[in-house]
């Protein structure tokens, strides 16, 4: 890099570029020294992101490492709640919002216990969508008047338990999700003598938008359609259960984007909520579900990665909406319940990957003159040298089309035996040789033909990353879910190699190859030159919604590293690490798949004393061999990098 670039690149220059204000909400930042920061607080109280990853590896715990930044957490409770009152206030609105989380977003128990302790002055509660979760939630929340919602198919063993938390005093809303489960619930009302609240939840005809927008319409999985609605009710009326229905819920999918959606879907459910309250039911809430977007991207649009409105906003239209509708029938209007999960939890989980290694395309420099053989050239090679150096006769879209048809030639040639191997690879050079110049050319000129357009992406070099899509990045490879990523250091420096983004995994698709832009879906990521001894790290952000949960062990790769951080003002770099957990050994992921390790390392050893009995090695090389097995068994699964502090090891016990 020459220094007059360098001087033109900023920390300015480096958040235009990577959108730390756009996406980050005020949570992130470039220090003078190119360091990435977060600020939970969205104030001048800071944290350097490399000084967390430092302090982390000093205590044994590498990359892929992820940080949840609790008090950024905590704020998201704080504003989410804070909207809704401000809403109501300016609303004059006579009912009031009561949230609720839905633990499957991020069932974590650090997780959990933040957003209660923070949601205890608002009544913040949670919502259950199976049995282990309502096991969790009824164990967890003790706020006083707390909701907990218990949604998703159930059975007659998961009513007992939503009625056990009845029982103890807790606000436990059994919802209606199929017609079947009134029965049950008439059923085991009856048999524990308990009277449930309970929930409808609507089948909308209003469709949602995004990748999630099946969670409504006629197709829904979910729901109750109107003729259901009303068959419901009059089953629970003749079982004496009128009196139990309090509460109207629909989801509309999760991460909507647009706010128009959310209106038409809350002004269709306030006309079920009213419809049903004149049919004498006590109604008491509406369940408004999840859906509450994140702006991905940062670019405030109607893109299934982003969201065209603010939180702020979101609560004035919810609150004013039912509002309208309930004052247009002469009903008293209810108090408003959200399943808010992706907008609280997101933001403060960031996933440190280290890049461990890249792969270019041919980038070997011109063989010397000296070392080529002394024979005639292959005629392939010259055209390709003529095309490579002949701008001057062809337009770049001809040269481009020539170079293809040359290498596919090249390609026939050496499959046929025509064409030698030095012949073969000297042909491919040449050819990303002209692919890079034309790509160059490109970048100075206005319009440019699709084909030299994907030169940009084909050219780009993949950045091997120490972590896996599958377990870490689930929703990208599955649903293309873009994710912020950036650099966490180095962001004084001019970023100049595009990159695409591969993990350690064996499958091809364990890769990052759609990054986020402000106009479209970039290709490629500009990321800066590996240095050789030190590390390179890029922190991927906004993952603390479901990535925690639904990652799978993909060529068994487990659960990464951790670390929960807070703000301290005592301390100098203004942060300490409250907790650490220690990612998965490849004893603990064996043991998910019915291996077990001793087992394994007792079939190895009996193989190496059949080895040294027969003088294949030698006995210590043999206990070298069990020692060195034996300690992987016990280590990560991830790649050990070169900064990585090594166990001490063990040495294998004689049989």
């Amino acid at each position: 890099m020459q220094n007059g670039e360098q001087d033109n690149w900023s920390a300015s220059a480096a958040d235009a570029y990577y959108g730390f204000s756009r996406w980050g909400k005020g949570h992130f930042s470039v220090d003078p020294d190119g360091a990435l920061c977060v600020h939970p607080m969205a104030d001048s109280q800071k944290i350097r992101i490399m000084d967390v990853v430092e302090e982390a590896r000093q205590s044994g715990l590498n990359a892929p490492l992820t940080i949840r930044v609790q008090d950024l957490l905590r704020k998201r409770v704080v504003e989410l709640n804070e909207a809704f009152a401000a809403a109501v206030e300016a609303e004059q609105y006579p009912g009031h919002y009561q949230g609720v989380f839905p633990i499957k977003v991020n069932q974590l128990r650090e997780v959990v216990d933040e957003i209660l302790d923070a949601g205890k002055p608002w009544q913040f509660g949670l919502e259950a969508g199976s049995k282990p979760e309502l096991l969790i939630a009824l164990a967890m929340l003790q706020t006083k008047n707390a909701l907990l919602v218990c949604n998703g198919y159930k059975d007659p063993d998961y009513i007992r338990l939503a009625m056990l938390g009845t029982r103890l005093g807790k606000k436990v809303v059994i919802v209606i999700e199929q017609p079947s489960e009134a029965d049950m619930i008439i059923q085991v009302a009856k048999e524990m003598q308990v009277t449930p609240i309970i929930g409808l939840r609507l089948k909308l005809s209003t469709t949602g938008e995004g990748r999630w927008s099946t969670s409504s319409g006629d197709h829904a999985k979910f729901g109750l359609s109107a003729p259901e609605i009303v068959s419901v009710v009059k089953k629970l009326r003749r079982a004496g259960l009128k009196d139990a229905v309090q509460l109207v819920h629909f989801h509309i999918g999760s991460q909507v984007p647009s706010i128009i959606t959310l209106k038409k879907a809350v002004v269709e459910a306030a006309r079920y909520y009213c419809e049903l309250h004149k049919m004498g039911l006590p109604m008491k809430y509406l369940d408004c579900g999840g859906g509450l977007g994140i702006d991905y991207d940062g670019s405030r649009s109607n893109f299934d990665s982003s969201a065209n409105y603010s939180l702020q906003e979101y609560a004035r239209d919810m609150v004013f909406n039912i509002k309208s509708v309930c004052e247009s029938a002469d009903v008293p209007p209810p108090d408003i319940v959200t399943e808010s999960g992706r907008a609280l939890v997101a933001l403060h989980s960031i996933l440190v990957v280290e890049v461990v290694d890249s792969i270019a395309k041919n980038d070997e420099p011109a063989p010397a003159p000296t070392t080529r053989r002394k024979r005639k050239e292959p005629q392939v090679l010259k055209d390709l040298r003529e095309i490579l150096n002949g701008d001057e006769h062809w337009t770049p879209l001809e040269r481009f089309h020539d170079a293809q048809q040359k290498k596919e030639e090249a390609q026939s040639l050496f499959s046929l035996g025509y064409l030698d191997l030095e012949s073969r690879a000297e042909t491919e050079r040449l050819y990303w040789e002209i692919c890079r110049r034309l790509q160059a050319a490109s970048n100075v000129r206005g319009y440019v033909p699709d084909d030299l357009a994907e030169l940009s992406p084909t050219l780009a070099d993949q950045y091997v990353c120490n972590f896996s899509v599958f377990q870490s990045l689930l929703d990208h490879w599955a649903l293309d879910q873009l994710f912020p990523i950036a650099p966490i250091h180095r962001l004084d420096e001019e970023p100049n190699v595009e990159a695409t983004l591969v993990d350690i995994t064996c499958d091809s698709d364990g890769k990052v190859s759609q990054f986020i832009d402000l106009e479209d879906v970039k290709q490629s990521l500009r990321l800066h030159p590996l240095t050789p001894g030190k590390p390179y790290y890029l922190g991927i952000f906004l993952v603390g919604a479901y990535q925690d949960i639904m990652g799978d062990l993909h060529n068994l790769f487990g659960r990464v590293n951790e670390v929960h951080v807070f703000l301290e003002d005592d301390e100098d770099d203004g942060y300490y690490i409250e907790e650490t957990i220690s990612g998965f050994t490849t004893d603990e992921v064996l043991g998910f798949i019915q291996h077990k390790g001793s087992d394994l390392i007792r079939q190895m050893k009996k193989q190496i004393d059949r080895a040294t009995r027969n003088d294949q090695v030698k006995p210590r090389e043999g206990m070298r061999m069990l020692n060195l097995y034996t300690q992987l068994i016990g280590e990560k699964t991830y790649l050990s990098t070169a900064g990585q502090k090594k166990p001490r090891r063990k040495r294998a016990k004689k049989a």
